[in-house]
């Protein structure tokens, strides 16, 4: 996960970015989008961690093993949340993708990855292709579209889907930044 300084930099920025916007979800008077956002807020912030460059902190093998097993335990409460809505596999996968990271980043000879070699080329690919897929599909997705009478206004600027899809997107382009340098 640890690229280029400066891109690496900007990863780690967009992605505690996002992890800061959806701790401020969590501040909803809807249950379910403070549950969503929960689970996103962690992706955010552990996103951001991982993306550190190699050259400020090289965490030991110990620390990836705690990531795995964080990642590995959010997938399993993905896995149960999604017999209620279909949006939780996009978690499941999400949540899947970072244990396998860390597990990957923990296997690494260097113990960090970045040079090739870390993971196994066929499930990195398939992560590939998902989190592109959902890249622009989300992309897609904030197109603004005419409607004859706008709806209602979100009730706070929190509460607004547009923003989550926003949240939701920069933290997909960041997972395929990051399977990239695996």
């Amino acid at each position: 996960m640890h690229g280029p300084g400066s891109a690496a930099w900007l990863l780690v920025a967009l992605c505690a970015a996002t992890g800061a916007y959806c701790l401020l979800r969590m501040r909803s008077g809807i249950e379910e989008q403070r549950r969503t956002a929960g689970s996103e807020a962690l992706m955010g912030f552990g996103m951001a961690l991982m993306a550190i460059p190699a050259a400020v902190i090289t965490p030991p093998r110990a620390a990836w093993a705690l990531y795995a097993v964080l990642f590995g335990a959010a997938a399993l409460r993905a896995l149960w949340a999604s017999r209620s809505s279909a949006h939780h596999l996009h978690h499941l996968v999400g949540t899947f993708a970072m244990a396998y990271m860390a597990v990957g980043m923990a296997a690494a000879p260097s113990g960090h990855a970045g040079h090739g070699g870390a993971g196994a080329p066929l499930v990195t690919g398939l992560l590939l292709l998902y989190f592109a897929g959902y890249v622009l599909w989300s992309g897609v997705r904030l197109v603004p579209v005419a409607t004859a009478g706008g709806g209602p206004p979100a009730s706070g600027w929190g509460d607004r889907p547009e923003v989550a899809r926003a949240c939701r997107l920069s933290m997909g382009i960041g997972m395929v930044a990051m399977l990239l340098t695996m």
